[in-house]
C-alpha cells in the first residue's frame, strides 16, 4: 500500500528508530512543534515577557482550529482542557421549568461525563446514559432515541476513546435540535484526524485537545460555540480573558465578549499555543480529508489483519464505523505496552484493550508489524 504522506516522515525524528501508534493518547513530535517550543523559549530568555508575541501565538493557534473545522475564529474560545470547556458550558446552561435532562453515552470520556455529573445534586440536573457496547455500530440511533422534550444538553464523543466507535455528530445534532436540546461534541479523538465542518454539520458546541491527532502537547483546548448561541449564554466560569477588553483590567466591569471569547477564562496557555499553532497548521497543510482516507485504509488493514493473526478486536468491524483508533481485547494491558515499547511500537494501554491509532505519517506496514508484534508477545 503507497503511502501518500512518505515525504512528511521526516518532520517525526521518532520514526527513524521507533513505530508510535499511540494518536488516541499523544502522536509523534514533529520539528515544527520543536521549532516552536524553541522559538517561545528563546524569546522568553532574550525578551523576558512578550505579551504581544504570546497574544499573537494564540490568535494564530486559535485561526488554524477554526480553518479546520471550517469556522470563524471568534467562534473559538481558548482554555486549558476539555473539561474546562465543558465546565464553562455547564455554567452558562439553566436546568428548569421541565427542561433538565443531559443525555450522554456510557463509553464517554469521564472527564467530561463528570462535569454533567457535577450538575446534578446543586443545579438540578438529571444526567442520563445510554448504554454504548464496545464494537457497536448503533450508539448513534440509542442516542437518539434518548432524546424527548426534557432534553437541554445532549453530549456525544465523536470518536470513543476505548475502541473508537463513532458517532454521527449531525445526526444526533439534528435530533436535539428537533426538541429544543443543545449537542456538546467531545472532539478529543477525532479533530485531526477526521474532517470537521461545524456550519455544514449543525454544531452548538465543539471542543477538542491538542495532544492527539491534533500532533501538539497537554494543557490547550478549544472551544467552538455557534455564533448566536454564544451570545446567549453566559458562563459563571469565567476569567479576564472572558471580558471585552481584557487590558481594561476593571475589576468590577463583567462584560462579556459578543462571541465565544466569552468562554476564554483566565490568562490562556502560551507555550501550548505556539505549539498548537504550528501542529494545527501542519495539518492543514496536509489536508485533513486526505488524512481521513488514509486512515480509513490503515484501519481496513488493521482489521484484516488482526483476526489473521488470533487477535480480538474490540472496535466496531463494519466499514465506516470507527475512527483510526483499532482497540484490541489484551489481558495485563498496560503490562503489555511496556513490552511493546521496549520491542519499538508506542502504542496505547486502556484498561482491558491495546489500542491501535496511526496517523497520517504512519505507513500499512507499521500497524501490521505492531499486530505482529502484540500477537507474539500475547500467545
Amino acid at each position: 500500500m503507497t503511502h501518500p504522506f512518505s515525504s512528511y516522515r521526516k518532520l517525526f525524528p521518532i520514526l527513524e528508530n521507533t513505530v508510535q501508534l499511540s494518536s488516541c493518547s499523544q502522536s509523534a513530535m514533529s520539528l515544527p512543534v520543536r521549532q516552536a517550543i524553541d522559538d517561545y523559549l528563546a524569546v522568553w530568555t532574550t525578551r523576558g515577557a512578550d505579551w504581544g508575541y504570546w497574544m499573537e501565538q494564540v490568535a494564530l493557534a486559535r485561526a488554524e482550529f477554526a480553518r479546520m473545522i471550517h469556522a470563524d475564529a471568534d467562534d473559538v474560545a481558548v482554555l486549558g482542557s476539555v473539561s474546562d470547556a465543558a465546565s464553562s458550558i455547564a455554567s452558562a446552561l439553566r436546568f428548569e421549568d421541565g427542561r433538565d435532562g443531559i443525555v450522554t453515552g456510557s463509553l464517554d470520556f469521564p472527564s467530561v461525563c463528570h462535569v454533567w455529573l457535577a450538575q446534578q445534586s446543586r443545579r438540578g440536573a438529571r444526567v442520563r446514559f445510554v448504554q454504548a457496547q464496545p464494537g457497536a455500530s448503533d450508539t448513534t440511533a440509542r442516542l437518539v432515541q434518548a432524546i424527548d422534550a426534557s432534553t437541554a444538553l445532549v453530549s456525544v464523543s465523536q470518536a470513543c476513546f476505548y475502541d473508537g466507535q463513532l458517532v454521527d455528530i449531525a445526526a444526533t445534532g439534528a435530533a436535539a435540535r428537533a426538541q429544543g436540546a443543545l449537542q456538546f461534541v467531545d472532539a478529543y479523538q477525532s479533530a485531526g484526524s477526521l474532517a470537521i465542518d461545524v456550519r455544514a454539520q449543525g454544531i452548538d458546541m465543539l471542543a477538542a485537545g491538542a495532544q492527539k491527532y491534533l500532533l501538539g502537547i497537554p494543557g490547550i483546548a478549544f472551544l467552538y460555540v455557534r455564533p448566536q448561541l454564544a451570545r446567549q449564554l453566559e458562563p459563571a466560569v469565567t476569567g479576564w480573558f472572558g471580558r471585552v477588553n481584557p487590558f481594561a483590567f476593571d475589576p468590577a466591569q463583567l462584560d462579556f465578549a459578543a462571541s465565544a471569547q466569552r468562554f476564554n477564562t483566565g490568562t490562556p496557555p502560551m507555550m501550548c499555543a505556539s505549539v498548537a499553532r504550528a501542529s494545527i497548521g501542519l495539518l492543514n497543510e496536509v489536508g485533513v480529508p486526505a488524512i481521513e482516507e488514509w486512515l480509513g485504509l490503515l484501519s481496513a488493514a488493521a482489521l484484516e489483519e488482526a483476526p489473521r493473526l488470533g487477535l480480538e478486536v474490540v472496535s466496531p468491524t463494519a466499514p465506516g464505523a470507527k475512527g483510526a483508533n483499532t482497540a484490541i481485547r489484551v489481558r495485563n494491558a498496560a503490562e503489555v505496552e511496556a513490552r511493546m515499547l521496549a520491542a519499538g511500537f508506542v502504542v496505547s494501554a486502556r484498561n482491558d484493550v491495546i489500542r491501535i491509532a496511526p496517523h497520517f505519517y504512519n505507513t500499512a506496514e507499521d500497524v501490521v508489524g505492531a499486530l505482529r508484534e502484540l500477537a507474539r508477545l500475547t500467545r
